[in-house]
């Protein structure tokens, strides 16, 4: 079986679109390949963030994925940070990777502008990603187009260390998933629905009460034509609540717009409401039964076990080739 390696960064609330967009993939993902998922805390401090609310979040985000159906007997799940053998190799790597290519990574260029102080961990943390694939000789990579670039970085580096010392690493695949649906924000239906919006209001969070949920979508923004039809450039909010219904019903667009083609805006709304209300207290009710019995620390625990081991395989054949060491 083929070894798929993906991330779950923990910088953010997950939302109803981090479900439907990117969740119910990994959890299709777990039954084709050997899937090794862990949490890039490393990462999320390339910016700026608040230690307490950072280390809470690791936690419940791996309750989270977990309560979405990410089976912790199909997949090794582990924190970046608890394995030294990462950073040790991000180094390796960093000593064989050109400024000019590092300097080419479209990510820091877009990050870099939102703050004053952009620290050396923003430049060089595509290098470390690398790290994070190439220690586990990982076939294929999950990535949206944006980060295809890093899975490149990766395997230029896995190559040139390869034509240096002999055969060492894996040349990792970027896998682009198929286009999963794209929610919306329900307050701006023209922009993704990101944990990183300063407007709560149009984002679902998967911790959101009944109540919160029900109000945010019979407020969201639709139009003045009271008209049910999938239309994303003329009824972005219309097509965006039909999105998410068809997403959570399993229904295509196609049935979910005959079943809501007599039906006005509020009904609609109601309706879309009642099956996110449903989905989310079923995601809520395993969440807290998983931070209640001590899961996570037992998922985690048994990940980093697995995961040192080979690590630790790996890095000593790395240190031996360099000539690092007294192995």
């Amino acid at each position: 079986m083929k070894r798929l390696l993906t991330g779950l960064q923990p910088s953010g609330e997950l939302t109803l679109g981090s479900f439907i967009g990117g969740i119910k993939q990994s959890v299709k993902f777990q039954d084709e390949y050997e899937s090794f998922i862990f949490v890039p805390d490393l990462h999320a401090i390339t910016v700026p963030q608040d230690p307490l609310l950072l280390k809470e979040r690791i936690k419940k985000n791996v309750a989270l994925y977990l309560a979405c159906g990410i089976d912790p007997n199909k997949n090794i799940i582990y924190l970046q940070s608890e394995n030294l053998y990462h950073t040790n190799l991000s180094w390796i790597l960093e000593c064989h990777t050109y400024m000019g290519e590092a300097s080419r990574m479209t990510q820091f260029k877009d990050k870099s502008k939102r703050y004053d102080n952009v620290s050396v961990g923003l430049f060089t943390y595509p290098i470390l990603m690398a790290a994070d694939i190439l220690l586990y000789d990982a076939d294929f990579v999950p990535v949206g187009i944006d980060q295809k670039q890093h899975v490149e970085l990766a395997r230029d580096l896995a190559g040139r260390f390869n034509n240096k010392y002999g055969t060492t690493f894996k040349l990792p695949e970027p896998l682009i998933p198929k286009i999963g649906a794209k929610i919306m924000d329900l307050q701006n239906p023209t922009k993704k629905m990101s944990k990183s919006s300063e407007d709560i209001k149009g984002l679902i969070f998967l911790l959101d009460n009944e109540d919160v949920i029900r109000k945010k979508i019979m407020s969201a923004v639709t139009d003045s034509d009271n008209k049910v039809y999938f239309d994303p450039e003329n009824k972005p909010g219309i097509s965006n609540l039909l999105t998410i219904y068809s997403a959570l019903s399993d229904l295509d667009i196609k049935q979910v717009e005959e079943k809501f083609k007599n039906y006005n805006y509020g009904n609609l709304k109601k309706e879309v409401a009642d099956i996110v209300i449903e989905k989310i207290l079923e995601i809520q009710k395993k969440y807290h039964e998983y931070m209640d019995s001590g899961l996570v620390d037992e998922v985690l625990n048994k990940g980093l076990k697995i995961v040192q081991e080979i690590a630790q395989n790996k890095y000593n054949e790395i240190l031996k080739k360099v000539g690092l060491g007294r192995i």
